[in-house]
């Protein structure tokens, strides 16, 4: 499915209802990752019904243990789709008996994307058909924007994101995918932290305490960049694979679990409960800054 206006151009694809690419109408600047597989073969997942990793794979339910790969499953699922406009689509995913085996609930899960100017916004939406059950889970965001480098003139080092509320990141420290006991702490100058490849090689930087809700990924060179904005996510996540040249910004309800967790769904910590037959929803935006 294709999204276009006056200056954008979006990609969507069935798979996991993902953003593939979103380009510059006027020159076709991808400002998306390429989904290079030597590094990571995806662009923008949707994390549902989990974030992160489950301690064991495992979780357990009314008594039951259930299984659920690291982020869930519904990014490995084909979504229904139907473009509204040249500028909007909307994807939906419903349970089934496969879904039920490892996520025992009724869920519909809605991603909507919309061109407006300059800007891709995506809603998420989770509706709760059950009529009497409780609809307990997680959802988060991955994209990855590439972060172009140009030979000698520009280097992934002279990139930086800015977080106008923040002066000090607080990262929680990933251990065999769980959230550890030890936070590291990362000033930054000026309200910014410079990318570098060694950021990441301990894995993503998880973040509990974010203040900023708009995010600015810029470089020294130019005036060309992105400004990610975000509402009511309590968690935020930044990471690339190793040696890749992208960076993704990554908003979470829900987070792994820690490595102290009883593996209770219930008490899982930053877990959604969504009361029968109602509906959720969550939205992230990214604009184009040129």
């Amino acid at each position: 499915m294709v999204l276009i206006n006056e200056f954008l151009q979006a990609q969507l694809d069935f798979r996991g209802a993902e953003l593939k690419s979103l380009k510059r109408i006027q020159d076709g600047y991808e400002y998306l990752w390429n989904a290079d597989p030597q590094y990571w073969a995806k662009t923008s997942p949707v994390l549902f019904p989990i974030v992160g990793a489950l301690k064991d794979d495992t979780y357990f339910y009314k008594g039951r243990p259930y299984h659920l790969p690291r982020h869930g499953f519904a990014r490995d699922h084909r979504f229904d789709g139907k473009q509204l406009s040249d500028t909007e689509g909307v994807f939906t995913l419903q349970d089934t008996e496969e879904t039920r085996e490892a996520y025992p609930f009724a869920f519909q899960l809605v991603l909507r994307y919309e061109l407006v100017g300059h800007t891709l916004r995506c809603t998420y939406e989770v509706n709760n058909p059950s009529p009497d059950q409780p609809l307990f889970f997680s959802i988060g965001a991955h994209p990855a924007f590439a972060v172009h480098t140009e030979g000698r003139t520009l280097r992934y080092e002279d990139h930086y994101l800015q977080f106008p509320q923040d002066d000090v990141l607080h990262c929680h420290v990933l251990e065999g995918n769980l959230i550890g006991s030890h936070v590291n702490t990362i000033k930054l100058k000026g309200n910014r932290l410079p990318l570098t490849h060694e950021l990441f090689y301990g894995d993503a930087l998880v973040m509990k305490t974010l203040r900023s809700r708009e995010i600015t990924l810029g470089n020294r060179a130019n005036d060309r960049g992105i400004r990610f904005r975000y509402e009511n996510f309590p968690f935020f996540g930044i990471w690339a694979a190793k040696g890749a040249d992208f960076v993704c910004l990554e908003p979470w309800c829900g987070i792994a679990d820690a490595v102290t967790h009883n593996q209770q769904l219930e008490e899982k910590e930053g877990i959604q409960c969504l009361e029968a037959g109602k509906t959720w929803a969550r939205r992230w935006e990214v604009a184009l800054i040129n």
